[in-house]
């Protein structure tokens, strides 16, 4: 069964129209080489040119990739990018020499800080998209199975709940011993299993390099660097904190997410909604899903969002700015939220034009003037800021 992505397709298509090379980026298996497929149904099978780095002869065809690019016309795409980013400059080299109408399209498994030596080469030819797994506004998802099972492809179309928690033990497997490795980091694959699941306890908190470093035995800058290599790789949601002229204590350091409930469930042998039902970290579980749906919907970039949050306790779960204003969004694994004063405190204090309270629920209903409580699924079926 193939989800069609419309929506995604159509912003590559509108993003070509404008940069000669657009990147997908995104964590394997998200749907990267399904998406460019649905894409390549708009152009001619004589001007479709496909080289996956993972397969070897792909690899052969580019040993020379000024010759084996430089008389393409049409679409040519590049799957896992990552591996070669000495492309980069040849592209570049391609896209300011050519005549003709020629358009990339490259997939990669790393973040633009991973392949930023290479991205660099395309400043002011490139565009991003960043690809995540399934999200709620595609139709025919299913919260809660989307909730315990996760966002990527394959899991979530497993035959049952054993199979999809099996994927994603491979999947977590395979990362950690071929993935990360093929981007040139050499820790070894169980220290950085045992730092994963580790950070699985601080998943919807407070990051403190140190308290987890006297746990793991290993100095602050190595837990911060094994953070930005599993942040890197579209694994972890580093959300940082909104700094602003006050004399209130704002909270420095940032929020920590697990970016797929499945994999935080499978690192935490949640294998079902009866176990998760029972589990102390549900109430987090709910955040880390609801946060990552939301911010999905709204089309928001990992610079554009932040949280607040004050040392008197004070909080607001998500903070974004839309034309010129903006807007809060608190997160409750609640049967009916209602008002509180941390609320009240971050409408005031940030200014917000309108708080949204998501939660589980089926109900929408007003707390406050411009705050309301909205159910997920209505909340990511809504066009707005």
């Amino acid at each position: 069964m193939e989800i069609i992505r419309q929506n995604d397709v159509d912003i590559l298509l509108q993003k070509l129209k404008i940069s000669p090379v657009v990147a997908i980026l995104g964590p394997r298996q998200c749907g990267k080489t399904t998406l460019a497929r649905q894409l390549s149904h708009q152009y001619l099978q004589s001007n479709l040119h496909l080289f996956d780095l993972e397969d070897p002869v792909d690899v052969q065809r580019l040993d020379n990739p000024s010759l084996a690019l430089g008389n393409l016309e049409g679409l040519v795409i590049i799957d896992e990018i990552q591996r070669r980013p000495e492309l980069f400059p040849v592209l570049r080299v391609l896209v300011d020499r050519q005549n003709k109408k020629t358009n990339y399209l490259i997939l990669g498994s790393a973040s633009r800080d991973l392949i930023r030596q290479g991205s660099e080469s395309l400043a002011g030819r490139i565009s991003y998209l960043e690809l995540g797994g399934f999200s709620l506004d595609i139709a025919g998802m299913e919260q809660k199975k989307l909730w315990v099972r996760g966002t990527f492809p394959r899991s979530y179309l497993a035959e049952d709940e054993k199979n999809s928690f099996s994927w994603r033990s491979d999947f977590i497997t395979t990362f950690l011993e071929r993935d990360i490795p093929s981007l040139g980091v050499t820790i070894p694959s169980q220290t950085l299993r045992r730092f994963w699941m580790m950070l699985a306890h601080y998943h919807g908190q407070i990051f403190n390099a140190s308290e987890m470093g006297r746990s793991f035995g290993a100095d602050d800058l190595t837990m911060k660097r094994y953070l930005d290599i599993l942040s890197g790789t579209f694994m972890i949601r580093q959300l940082q904190p909104w700094f602003y002229n006050t004399k209130k204590r704002l909270i420095k350091r940032p929020k920590i997410y697990f970016r797929d409930s499945g994999i935080f469930h499978a690192l935490s042998s949640i294998r079902n909604w009866e176990e998760l039902e029972r589990h102390p970290k549900l109430g987090a579980s709910w955040e880390g899903f609801a946060l990552e749906q939301a911010v999905s919907h709204l089309g928001l970039r990992a610079e554009e969002i932040f949280f607040w949050g004050v040392h008197t306790g004070a909080s607001l779960d998500l903070l974004y700015q839309r034309g010129g204003d903006w807007w809060g969004i608190e997160i409750k694994y609640n049967e009916a939220p209602g008002l509180t004063p941390s609320m009240r405190s971050a409408m005031v204090e940030l200014s917000l034009k309108h708080l949204w309270v998501i939660y589980p629920g089926d109900k929408e209903y007003a707390l406050a003037k411009n705050i309301s409580v909205v159910p997920l699924d209505i909340f990511t079926s809504k066009a707005g800021p």
